[in-house]
């Protein structure tokens, strides 16, 4: 068994606090959350579950200090922002914790945050721990997965992944996210702001660079509206001809004046069709689509879960899903 302690009871931290208390061979052994409608309740009041004793605590401190046996791994579903989470890598450090956290921004910092890459990987090393950033997109469908097929090429001239999905299907809060139903000038807004961007993709760029051994000369991205071709009815508001349904964000990756890497997420309501592409140029030449696309919400809190027994596995530092061992599908039977 893997003891536990989950730090962030939000919308997604609830779906990964259940796939943890439904994995035979994980023991959650705490619960963290700054919000006071969560504190103080049981896993039972969240999860369906018959574990009982044990109750959400304002700090890590808490909530090792009441668990019933002694934490290994902390599961951080707090923050997008690097910058955010590095005090709580280093409290999870200290305490002598190993952590998985699905911060975005910690997919492959090295380049993008530099400085917060190399305070958390010495907070880390300093501690004897492993940190590793994992999801599904950023850390698998886009970045980690096509670098896993290279691994039959002889040569490899150019990588795209392109990520396309009808939104009508996702939560709300995706939907808004995406600036689905937004005017023109309320989708500029929350663009410039950066509040409507899909957080990840120029680190996901920087893993595949990483992992074929390629020196950018730049990392460029783009973000535009979708726009809807007519009136759409099937998101969570009536979407007006003309207006924004969802965005397309292209991140390139350029080596000696060339795009080398290219990955587009588009997310829109009223998609025609869902999917996942990727495809290689190279010897030999390698295209992969999965129809209808992985479930983000599933595939995410499942490779959550899946990287604890990695992290159990590797050694200390800041690592990225190409040093870790596989986060396989893992259950005691």
């Amino acid at each position: 068994m893997i003891n536990v302690i989950q730090i962030g009871i939000g919308a997604l931290g609830k779906q990964v606090l259940q796939y943890l208390a439904d994995r035979e061979g994980i023991n959650v052994v705490g619960l963290v959350d700054l919000n006071p409608d969560v504190v103080g309740k049981s896993i039972g009041d969240i999860a369906d579950t018959d574990a009982s004793g044990v109750t959400v605590q304002k700090s890590l401190d808490d909530a090792i200090k009441n668990a019933s046996e002694k934490p290994e791994v902390a599961v951080l579903t707090t923050v997008s922002s690097i910058d955010k989470l590095v005090s709580q890598v280093e409290d999870a450090a200290k305490a002598g914790l190993h952590i998985v956290s699905t911060c975005e921004e910690l997919i492959f910092p090295w380049k993008q945050h530099p400085e917060a890459a190399e305070k958390i990987d010495s907070l880390c090393k300093e501690n004897g721990v492993t940190c590793l950033g994992t999801g599904v997109n950023p850390g698998f469908l886009m970045d980690y997965l096509p670098s896993a097929f290279t691994s039959v090429c002889q040569r490899v001239d150019s990588v795209t992944v392109e990520r396309v999905q009808d939104a009508s299907v996702r939560r709300i809060p995706f939907q808004q996210k995406i600036g689905a139903a937004l005017t023109h000038d309320e989708f500029q807004a929350k663009k410039e702001n950066g509040s409507l961007r899909h957080v990840g993709l120029p680190e996901s760029v920087d893993l595949i660079a990483h992992a074929m051994g390629w020196e950018l000369d730049d990392n460029r991205e783009t973000l535009e509206p979708v726009i809807a071709k007519e009136k759409i009815t099937n998101g969570y508001k009536p979407i007006e001809k003309g207006n924004p349904a969802g965005v397309e964000q292209v991140g390139s990756g350029i080596v000696n004046g060339e795009e080398k890497i290219k990955l587009v997420f588009r997310a829109a309501v009223g998609e025609e069709k869902s999917f996942d592409r990727i495809t290689i140029n190279g010897l030999p030449n390698i295209t992969t689509e999965i129809d209808g696309g992985l479930n983000g919400d599933v595939a995410t809190c499942a490779i959550t879960v899946n990287a604890v027994r990695s992290v159990m596995g590797s050694t200390p530092g800041l690592k990225t899903m190409l040093d870790v061992p596989v986060p396989a599908y893992f259950s005691k039977v």
